[in-house]
């Protein structure tokens, strides 16, 4: 193996691998060293140098040059066996290296495969240069692919694993819907229109806030298309998914009624030391604000940053009373700083236990001392009715298997005898059952007798019948052997 020859192995390889030079000459000089480790004792230092321009190896043993000479007669005693298969984990290191910084940067990208075949849910894909999966849990709900398909998705995740690049796709994840509005629409792809945020729950629902930077374009309009011809495109990719466009607003009070079309909002309440919205509808839009099992406004606290909780006026003012009379009961509450407290969004001893005492200090004028004994006091009471309300649902639990029994339940005094009557309850019911045990089988023993006693009278009196239709058939015969008798005496005479 001369200069010339590993030059054009590094050539070779470079281009029908796409692998830096460097790299490969790493790998030959890699394998040369550890062919000749073989020929050399180990306490020896060896070290291998290929030169860049002539190709030329050399080996340095114990700082000294061997003769070219030498080398040449080494490297042609060496394993070329030996030196194939460093060179070639080298070479599969150096491909994979390369393939994983390649789909590394196309994470979040948009690409499309074919499926080659679909194993317990889980699809194969077929990628330009490897093999993807696309997991169940990454897939659209109702959606099912065949061997042949070709589909688009993002990618979610790439990893090493061994000599192979691990490749993860995703249709559920928000940036899918991003990619596809940038596809469909152009100008979301020209960044005239940006995507400010997006809310989804995949195969269900998506609300996604846009916005222009040229006034004259209705950014909600261009999205939807000329009846609806552009978002079509990507409601079908999404498996008929429900696509919610509201226009963006940097003002919470704009932005959080955009975002929970199509109820209509009446009043927007901010609490910004919780982070939470309280957003005021009336009695009929109560239900569309909140939507189908909570969706509507889930999406929209996604789509925002904040978390809302949507309510009627009674309800508020009926809230706002209950607040306003538990913080009293804290010795260091005022009814003003109460409703203080309130006017700031905090309803609960969970919501007054998270507030900082610098914040607090600045709400009440109270000293650190007494602000800190507010937050002791608040979380020692949010631990309380938290406990209360397990025992609570552990009540009615038993109580819902009491009932189901037909044993009624034996009722608690207050709530902190709930677990002891749970116990008595059990005790009770367990007891009942074992009486109620004996006397069934206290009845079938009896049960046993008497069908017992019943059989045998039932034999008797059957055979007591027998022995009647016998006595009458012997009755019988006699009286005709008496009619004969007085016949045979009448013809004599």
């Amino acid at each position: 193996m001369n200069g010339t020859e590993i030059l054009r192995i590094v050539e070779v390889i470079r281009l029908d691998k796409a692998i830096d030079a460097d790299v490969v000459f790493e790998g030959i000089e890699q394998a040369i060293l550890s062919a000749a480790r073989k020929h050399f004792s180990e306490e020896e230092q060896l070290e291998v140098r290929i030169d860049r321009e002539t190709g030329e190896p050399s080996l340095i043993c114990e700082g000294r040059a061997l003769e070219p000479e030498l080398l040449g007669d080494l490297l042609g005693r060496i394993s070329a066996q030996t030196a194939k298969q460093v060179m070639i984990q080298k070479i599969r290191e150096a491909e994979r290296d390369s393939l994983y910084d390649e789909y590394l940067d196309l994470r979040s990208q948009l690409i499309s495969g074919q499926v080659t075949r679909v194993d317990r849910g889980t699809v194969i894909v077929k990628l330009d240069k490897t093999e993807a999966i696309l997991p169940r849990s990454e897939q659209i709900r109702k959606e099912s692919f065949r061997t042949g398909d070709r589909l688009r998705a993002i990618v979610l995740d790439v990893r090493k694993s061994g000599s192979r690049v691990r490749v993860i796709l995703s249709r559920t994840h928000p940036d899918f819907v991003r990619r596809l509005f940038e596809v469909e629409i152009p100008e979301v792809n020209d960044r005239v229109i940006e995507v400010r945020s997006i809310a989804r729950e995949g195969g269900n629902r998506s609300k996604v806030a846009v916005s222009c930077s040229d006034s004259t374009i209705d950014s909600v309009g261009a999205c939807v298309g000329v009846r609806g011809s552009r978002i079509r495109g990507i409601v079908e990719e999404l498996a008929g998914e429900r696509i919610d466009i509201v226009r963006w607003n940097d003002s919470l009070t704009v932005l959080v009624p955009n975002a929970l079309q199509p109820a209509e909002v009446e009043d927007v309440i901010l609490c910004p030391m919780l982070g939470k919205v309280i957003v005021l509808v009336r009695e009929d839009q109560l239900s569309l604000a909140i939507g189908k099992f909570g969706q509507n406004v889930r999406l929209a606290s996604k789509l925002v940053g904040w978390d809302i909780n949507v309510m009627t006026q009674a309800q508020l003012d009926r809230q706002l009373d209950e607040s306003i009379e538990a913080f009293c009961v804290i010795p260091e509450v005022t009814p003003e700083l109460a409703e203080n407290l309130v006017v700031g969004g905090f309803f609960s001893f969970d919501d007054l236990s998270v507030i900082e005492p610098d914040e607090l200090r600045e709400i009440s004028g109270l000293t650190q001392e007494e602000c800190d004994r507010i937050i002791e006091y608040a979380d020692a009471e949010s631990l309380r009715l938290e406990e209360q309300e397990r025992v609570a649902a552990e009540q009615k639990k038993l109580d819902s298997a009491l009932a189901a029994s037909g044993v009624a339940p034996a009722p608690a005094s207050d709530t902190e005898a709930a677990s002891g009557a749970n116990e008595s309850a059990a005790q009770e019911t367990a007891e009942d059952a074992a009486v109620e045990g004996e006397q069934a089988a206290e009845v079938a023993e009896e049960t046993v007798a008497e069908e017992t006693v019943a059989g045998a009278a039932g034999e008797e009196a059957a055979d007591e019948e027998a022995a009647g239709e016998e006595a009458a058939a012997e009755t019988e015969a006699v009286a005709d052997a008496a009619e004969d008798t007085d016949g045979i005496e009448s013809v004599q005479e």
